[in-house]
């Protein structure tokens, strides 16, 4: 099973002090920043965009931006998000009647490929293709949109799902994940943990990094001895 990583939601952050923010969780032992691109449509909130992707990575040359793209038409944005410095482009199975053109276009662009699926979304709807051809699954625990939901768990076998059909595959849960729920999501087979107002609302954020990804790990050494 692939490695454990923590990908703080930078959501939650003080968007004020966004590059601060952002470099605080990597000190905090974050590999990866996961960042909400809204556009309004495909969900009704709007938040950053390519610009303010490029200010960090300026600022920040060594980041690993997780880009989750709730956007309406996916493909129209993967050269701004490439040229902002974007290393994962995650793009909704909903948004899109032709995934594997969105997949191709991002590989030109030498970005990692999420694929994500809302909460009403079957985890039928990722084809073996488009799973094969991706490097991450990415299943909403919430409904995409905004911050500070509640966990969805009806979600969870969803994850159980995609880690039976694909051992190897990076699988990520987002929304309303942290120290209360990590548990179900690890035990589901879930790697990547995407973790907004529990790190960032944290007394002490690299404890709470640090114990998401204990988690994950004592999940999968209980999966490697049943292997």
């Amino acid at each position: 099973m692939p490695r454990a990583i923590i990908s703080p939601s930078v959501l939650a952050s003080d968007f004020g002090q966004l590059t601060a923010e952002c470099k605080r969780m990597m000190k905090d032992g974050a590999e990866w920043l996961h960042m909400d691109v809204m556009d309004g449509h495909f969900v009704p909130n709007i938040t950053m965009g390519a610009p303010i992707l490029t200010s960090v990575h300026k600022a920040i040359p060594d980041i690993f931006m997780d880009c989750h793209m709730m956007v309406a038409n996916p493909i129209q944005w993967v050269d701004d998000i490439a040229d902002a410095g974007g290393a994962l482009y995650c793009f909704h199975i909903e948004a899109t009647s032709d995934p594997l053109s969105v997949i191709k276009k991002i590989r030109t662009r030498n970005m990692q490929v999420g694929v994500a699926i809302s909460p009403d979304t079957p985890s039928t709807a990722i084809t073996d293709e488009v799973a094969e051809a991706a490097d991450m699954l990415l299943v909403m625990t919430v409904h995409p949109g905004r911050g500070g939901q509640k966990f969805i768990e009806r979600c969870v076998p969803k994850v159980a799902e995609l880690r039976a059909r694909f051992p190897e595959k990076n699988i990520e849960v987002d929304g309303g994940v942290g120290p209360k729920t990590i548990d179900v999501c690890a035990e589901a087979g879930s790697n990547v943990i995407v973790a907004g107002t529990a790190i960032f609302g944290a007394q002490d954020a690299a404890e709470v990094i640090k114990q998401l990804k204990a988690t994950v790990m004592t999940a999968q050494a209980k999966f490697a001895a049943k292997a």
